[in-house]
């Protein structure tokens, strides 16, 4: 077939080219959403998408991100893995790749090397289309190798697809089609790019507090959206903090949640910014 027909992207028939057949299933997730139209809308619809949408965007900026990535608190194993299936169930790839990309993304953060940077290959890419290259679906296993020792999450990371069927079924059997469509469906594509919009528009809109090599900047509207990972200048400057969110005015969902599970001993070492860093801000 055609390689003008199989691939699009910056790149079109090169390493960078998105690839369409491959990528199907991640358009018809969004095709899908339009059988709200036959299903209809009830109260109880909508709670059971906003309640899957927060829960699993917990499972992306708690689990795969503020631990898996960058290990800025410690758990158990066993709730290390409950987060890995939080994450899964949200269809967003293993936990294993999502955290070896990312650590390769502030190890090269919009420089040549980086695969999603708007800077270099412009909004489109930085948002979903490095996703959908065949080239980043592989896991990056020398860069998540501290991880990667645990059996259950090299399982978890290859069939990262189950947690979504799995949730996919509940909720038709919990409200039929109407369920399906709002609480799976179209939550799952609320927090696609809701997550998606770090890698993107927090590179392009919003407020540089401190000065970093890159072009992150930080966003009360993107934090509201996504609990907590707006403030994206912040987390670039000291990624190793559990917090993104440095100082009170600056809402952090995710954080409020790990403190409050920290009281039950379900989390510990919540690592936060030292106050060097806080200083560094006033400058």
């Amino acid at each position: 077939m055609n390689k003008s027909i199989t691939a699009i992207g910056p790149q079109a028939g090169s390493a960078n080219a998105i690839q369409l057949l491959e990528s199907l299933p991640f358009f018809a997730v969004h095709l899908v959403c339009f059988a709200a139209i036959f299903t209809g809308v009830s109260w109880g619809a909508l709670g059971l998408c906003i309640s899957l949408h927060v829960i699993r965007m917990f499972g992306i900026t708690a689990g795969y991100h503020r631990y898996f990535a960058h290990k800025t608190y410690r758990t158990s194993r066993l709730f290390q893995f409950v987060l890995a299936w939080i994450g899964c169930s949200a269809v967003q790839k293993g936990p294993l790749w999502w955290a070896s990309h990312h650590r390769h993304h502030h190890q090269h953060s919009d420089q040549g090397e980086d695969v999603h940077s708007p800077k270099r290959l412009g909004f489109w890419w930085s948002h979903v289309g490095w996703i959908l290259c065949s080239k980043y679906k592989e896991t990056n296993w020398r860069g998540i190798k501290d991880f990667a020792q645990y059996p259950e999450l090299r399982w978890l990371n290859r069939f990262h697809v189950m947690p979504g069927i799995a949730l996919a079924v509940g909720c038709f059997l919990l409200a039929g089609y109407q369920g399906l469509v709002w609480g799976f469906f179209i939550s799952t594509v609320l927090l696609y790019h809701s997550t998606f919009v770090i890698n993107s528009l927090c590179h392009m809109f919003g407020k540089r507090r401190y000065e970093t090599t890159d072009t992150s900047r930080n966003s009360l509207l993107l934090a509201l959206l996504t609990m907590g990972e707006g403030w994206h200048n912040n987390h670039h400057y000291y990624s190793t903090s559990v917090n993104q969110g440095f100082f009170w005015w600056e809402l952090d969902i995710s954080y409020y949640i790990l403190r409050l599970l920290s009281l039950f001993h379900l989390v510990w070492d919540l690592k936060t910014p030292p106050p060097h860093i806080l200083e560094a801000a006033k400058g």
